[in-house]
């Protein structure tokens, strides 16, 4: 009798995309509503910072501190989303992202100050930390090892095409309206509708990774056996995983790294490219289409870059990416004129297509079940943390320069540099092409 109730909960927790459509739609959705409230300050906060704000147009520092607390926040809430998912639910830690979201369009609506805007970008790094961590975890927790790259392909691809289309609805909105209403209306919308959607048609997907877990205790786990890390309890604390992932073992470092230097060319094109662009005559309108185009081409090249890692392995693309990127960024400098512009963000948005759902699909690849939420969120707190130690970085060089045109080449430098490390120390993860042996 308890041989047939495991084998029914098993049955009723069957990894795939194809059985669990429709929750991997809702989670697609959840993501498109996360990337929405992100995008909507891309390309306008950035521009409207020294009319509205009183930011001087050469202090980058201080511009750039809304990035740095977005980044460290951010980076600390994905390890306590992952870590408190495992105890409450990828739900619950879904709901309160949606909530810590609330005050954010009414911080920037009111604020007098550019410090308002750097505590409402606090806010923002909880939002992210648990409502676009959830949507990441859920998803791998729904598929089977060898959907990864198109299930993490497919989810970044829904969150940055949200970003890009935000960047461009809230040019064209704060050109009619105003910066502020546009961000206000537009951000309540959208956290509205996030949260009535998670409450009424998300289902919670932990009992599928505790279901996947039973099967490899039990042996009756079907296809390659995946590369976990030796030496761990069944259940490791929170200081352990931590430290195995950030440190002790090379290949999972090796990610985490190159996730934080993807974050420090994200915080240059989140903050300075537009302000590039709009110091080389460009209006808030053609650099939300430029910036568009980068996160545009990058979401939509998700859709191939994901599954190509699931057939021919995850380091090569991240790789590539990660020297494409640097390739791209640096191009921004070389070249003038809005096409051409245009043409050197849609470079670096297959870059970053290239490297940034199989960073995340690597680090699931060799993660245990039990502990595979808190690992993705070890990796996320080093890769969001880059948001914050480039921000700081770049404005450091920009501030010194008294110009940004050499943050860009300090980017593309440190990627270059990023893209060794991986070749270098880490292995492929995928274990249909690296499994483990006895």
């Amino acid at each position: 009798m308890k041989a047939n109730t495991v084998t029914q909960a098993e049955l009723a927790y069957v990894q795939g995309i194809r059985a669990n459509l429709g929750q991997f739609i809702q989670q697609m959705i959840q993501v498109f509503f996360v990337g929405l409230v992100i995008g909507m300050e891309r390309n306008v906060l950035p521009v409207v910072a020294s009319a509205d704000f009183g930011v001087p147009k050469t202090s980058f520092l201080y511009l750039m501190s809304f990035v740095i607390s977005f980044g460290f926040v951010k980076g600390i809430l994905n390890f306590v989303a992952g870590r408190l998912s495992e105890r409450i639910g990828r739900k619950t830690v879904l709901l309160m992202g949606w909530v810590a979201a609330l005050p954010i369009p009414f911080l920037i609506y009111y604020a007098p100050s550019w410090g308002w805007v750097v505590v409402a970008n606090m806010f923002l790094g909880i939002n992210q930390g648990f409502a676009w961590s959830m949507t990441v975890t859920s998803k791998v927790d729904i598929t089977r090892a060898d959907q990864r790259g198109f299930a993490t392909g497919v989810n970044e691809f829904a969150g940055y095409a949200a970003v890009a289309v935000a960047g461009v609805v809230t040019g064209y909105l704060s050109h009619l309206y105003g910066p502020r209403p546009a961000l206000l209306w537009f951000a309540l919308a959208v956290i509205a509708l996030a949260f009535a959607t998670a409450l009424l048609f998300v289902r919670e997907t932990l009992p599928w990774a505790k279901a996947e877990s039973r099967r490899h205790a039990d042996g009756s786990h079907r296809g390659p056996r995946p590369r976990f890390p030796q030496g761990l309890p069944d259940h490791p604390g929170t200081w352990e995983v931590f430290k195995l992932v950030s440190f002790r073992h090379p290949t999972f470092s090796a990610l985490c790294q190159a996730g934080t230097a993807n974050k420090v060319a994200d915080a240059l094109l989140w903050v300075l490219f537009p302000l590039f662009l709009h110091h080389r005559g460009l209006t808030v309108v053609q650099i939300g289409w430029v910036t568009g185009v980068y996160g545009m081409v990058w979401g939509a090249s998700q859709l191939w870059t994901g599954p190509l890692s699931d057939k021919i392995g995850r380091k090569t693309p991240i790789i590539a990416g990660l020297w494409l990127l640097a390739a791209g960024i640096v191009t921004v400098t070389l070249v003038s004129g809005l096409t051409a512009w245009a043409i050197a963000a849609a470079v670096m948005g297959v870059g970053m297509a290239l490297l940034y759902p199989n960073l995340i699909a690597a680090v699931a690849d060799i993660s245990h079940p039990n502990w595979r939420s808190s690992a993705l969120g070890a990796y996320r707190y080093w890769r969001d943390t880059g948001y914050a130690l480039g921000a700081i970085a770049l404005g450091i060089v920009a501030q010194l320069a008294e110009g940004v045109e050499p943050a860009f080449w300090f980017t593309a430098a440190v990627l270059l540099a990023s893209g060794a490390w991986m070749l270098l120390r880490a292995e492929e993860t995928h274990p249909r092409l690296n499994p483990a042996t006895d």
